[in-house]
């Protein structure tokens, strides 16, 4: 595994039943640079979640834990992050938002983080 790809959870929750919770926890013991961006600021797991998207930068992966009607109003602000790649997790496929990604030249995937980190192939 690469730990070298920063990665930003997006709609992160503090709560400890969220899979984005779940994915902070993994990603964070799996030693990945891991930071967070959610709709209201804590701090689990050691990892900060902040409601200033602008507080982020050298964003490799955006894991998406947030549904596809909230999105919308992000997609500007996910695109300027300028990440290499961005996941959708199961609950956050979006077509219309795969394809903007796309055309910008960012990796969009439909797939599941806590999965890909248990097989290794994060």
């Amino acid at each position: 595994m690469d730990n070298s790809k920063k990665t930003l959870v997006f709609g992160a929750s503090l709560k400890r039943n969220r899979y984005s919770n779940l994915a902070m926890k993994r990603l964070a013991e799996a030693g990945v640079d891991t930071v967070a961006f959610g709709l209201v600021e804590g701090r689990d797991h050691g990892i900060e979640i902040t409601r200033n998207l602008s507080d982020f930068q050298g964003i490799h992966t955006i894991t998406l834990y947030m549904n596809p009607r909230r999105q919308e109003p992000f997609y500007q602000a996910i695109v300027d992050l300028a990440p290499k790649r961005v996941i959708f997790n199961p609950g956050t496929e979006n077509r219309e938002f795969y394809n903007l990604l796309k055309k910008k030249g960012i990796q969009a995937e439909e797939a599941c983080t806590l999965v890909m980190l248990s097989m290794g192939t994060y």
